[in-house]
C-alpha cells in the first residue's frame, strides 16, 4: 500500500510538470528549449522535493492503515482483545478506536463462549450417562468419560474418528442409524453379552437442520434397574407364595372342621393345632416382612451403644435353649481365650439380639438331632465378632453366595417344614450393614455351617 501511494503521489507531480512544460512548448518552442537551459537545475531540485514529499505523504498516510491491517491479522491469528495505536489524522483516529472496540468484544465473548464450553464440558463429563456427539459423516465430535467406560473406548482418542471405528457394538449402530432417520428421539434398549452381561438404554436426538447434520446420543446403563425390577417381582411372587401356602392349609383345616371333624375330639384337636401352627407361621413371615420392609426403606432408627457382647450370647442361647433341648442339640459357648475383661460391641441391642436369634434359631432348624452348636465370641483392638458354628446339613457351593437373598432356600421342602420363612438371614444381613458390620458364611454339605458376624467395638466406632 505504502509503494502504491508514493508512486500515485510522484507520479501527480511528474504529471504536473510534464504539463507545464508541454504548454510552455506549444506556446513558443524555442523559449521552451531555453527555459530548458536555464530551469533545469531548478526543475531537478523540484522534482526531488516532490519525491521527497510524496515519500512522506505516502508513509504518513498508510502508516495507520497497515497498522491496522497486522493488528487484523493478529486478531485472526487468535490474539483476541490485541490493541492498537495509531498516530495521524482523525479519520485514523477513529478507525483505530473502533478496531480497539471490536477486538476487545470479541475478547469477551470468546471468553465468555471458553468458559460456557469449559462448564458443558465438565457438566457432561461429571454425568452418570453416556454423552457422545456426532456429526453428519458419524465422526465424534465429544464424548464424555462414562461413554467411554460403557462402551469400551478412550474418549481422548475418539475426537474426529469415526463412530464405527470407535466402538464395534452393532446393536448400539443399529440404534444410532435409526435415530438419524427420523427427526423425532429414538429411544431403544439392548443387552449388551460378555461375562459381566448389562443392559443399555440408548437415546439419540438429532441436531436441528436438513439432511444428516448430527446427533447426540445418551447411553444409559439400566443394568441395576432391571435387576430391582427382577427382584421386585420376584419378591412379590415369592411373597404370594409363602402367604398363599400357610393360607391354603388354614383354609383346608376350617372346611374340614366345617365338614363334621369338629365332632370327633381326636380330629378336631389335629386340625386345630394344625391350624394355629400355620397361623404362627403366617404371622412370623409377615413381622418379618415388616422388619426387612423398615430396614431397607431406611426408616427403622438404631441406637447404637456399647453392648457386653458375651451376656448378650448367653441370654440368646437360654432363650433358645428349650427348642435346643427338645432336639436333643448341645449348645455350647466359647469366650475368647485371648481377651481378658469384657468384650465390648457398638451396636443396637434390638438389632443385635434380632441377628443372633435369627442365626441360632437357623442352626437350630437345620441341625439334625443331636448334633452340636457352637457360639463363640472374641475381639481385635478395632472390631468384635461372634460365630454360630452347627454340626448340620450344610450348603451346597453353589448356593452359599445366595443365602442371604429374600426367600432363598437352599431345600425349599426342608425349609417349609422346619418352619423357616426365607427372610431370616436377609434380615441379619441388612441390619449387620446397617450396624457398620460384615456377615460372612463357610459351610460344607454334610458336616455344618459356620456364619461369622463382625461389628465395630466400643471406644474404637
Amino acid at each position: 500500500m505504502f509503494w502504491r501511494l508514493f508512486l500515485t503521489y510522484l507520479l501527480l507531480v511528474v504529471a504536473a510538470v510534464g504539463l507545464v512544460g508541454l504548454l510552455i512548448f506549444q506556446r513558443a518552442e524555442d523559449v521552451f528549449f531555453d527555459l530548458v537551459r536555464d530551469v533545469a537545475a531548478a526543475v531537478g531540485l523540484v522534482v526531488l522535493a516532490a519525491v521527497g514529499a510524496a515519500f512522506v505523504l505516502a508513509r504518513r498516510f498508510a502508516g495507520p492503515l497497515i497498522e491496522l491491517s497486522e493488528g487484523a491479522r493478529k486478531l485472526a491469528e487468535g490474539d483476541l482483545g490485541h490493541k492498537i495505536r495509531v498516530t495521524g489524522g482523525t479519520e485514523h483516529a477513529e478507525l483505530a478506536e473502533t478496531f480497539n472496540t471490536m477486538s476487545g468484544r470479541l475478547a469477551d465473548t470468546f471468553h465468555i463462549l471458553e468458559h460456557d464450553r469449559e462448564q458443558l464440558r465438565a457438566i457432561l463429563s461429571g454425568m452418570v450417562e453416556g454423552v457422545i456427539a456426532i456429526d453428519g459423516k458419524r465422526r465424534v465430535l465429544f464424548a464424555n468419560e462414562r461413554a467411554g467406560h460403557l462402551l469400551e473406548f478412550d474418549p481422548k482418542k475418539a475426537v474426529n474418528e469415526q463412530l464405527i471405528d470407535v466402538t464395534r457394538l452393532a446393536a448400539f449402530h443399529t440404534v444410532v442409524e435409526k435415530g438419524l432417520a427420523t427427526a423425532e428421539p429414538h429411544r431403544e434398549e439392548f443387552d449388551v453379552p460378555g461375562p459381566a452381561a448389562r443392559h443399555l438404554a440408548v437415546y439419540v436426538s438429532r441436531f436441528p437442520g436438513h439432511g444428516t447434520p448430527g446427533a447426540v446420543v445418551v447411553v444409559h446403563d439400566t443394568t441395576e434397574v432391571r435387576l430391582a425390577e427382577r427382584m421386585r417381582q420376584d419378591f412379590v411372587a415369592n411373597a404370594s407364595h409363602e402367604l398363599k401356602t400357610p393360607l391354603a392349609v388354614i383354609k383346608s383345616n376350617v372346611e374340614a372342621l366345617i365338614d363334621g371333624a369338629a365332632e370327633d375330639p381326636d380330629a378336631r384337636a389335629a386340625f386345630l393345632d394344625q391350624v394355629a401352627r400355620e397361623a404362627d407361621r403366617l404371622a412370623d413371615l409377615i413381622k418379618d416382612m415388616l422388619s426387612l420392609s423398615k430396614i431397607e426403606s431406611g426408616s427403622l432408627t438404631l441406637a447404637p451403644q456399647p453392648v457386653a457382647l458375651g451376656r448378650a450370647i448367653t441370654d440368646c442361647v437360654e432363650r433358645h435353649h428349650s427348642r435346643a433341648d427338645a432336639k436333643t442339640l448341645t449348645m455350647v459357648e466359647k469366650p475368647p481365650s485371648d481377651v481378658t475383661g469384657e468384650v465390648t460391641a457398638w451396636a443396637d441391642p434390638d438389632a443385635l439380639r434380632q441377628v443372633m436369634d435369627n442365626l441360632v434359631d437357623n442352626a437350630i432348624k437345620y441341625t439334625p438331632n443331636g448334633g452340636r452348636i457352637t457360639v463363640r465370641w472374641g475381639a481385635t483392638a478395632d472390631t468384635v465378632s461372634f460365630e454360630v458354628e452347627d454340626t448340620g446339613v450344610g450348603i451346597p457351593d453353589a448356593d452359599v453366595n445366595r443365602v442371604f437373598e429374600r426367600f432363598y432356600r437352599v431345600d425349599k421342602a426342608r425349609g417349609r417344614e422346619a418352619g423357616s420363612t426365607g427372610l431370616g438371614l436377609s434380615i441379619v444381613k441388612h441390619l449387620v450393614q446397617a450396624m457398620r458390620g460384615q456377615v460372612r458364611v463357610n459351610s460344607k454339605v454334610g458336616k455344618g455351617t459356620t456364619f461369622r458376624v463382625t461389628l465395630p467395638r466400643a471406644g474404637s466406632a
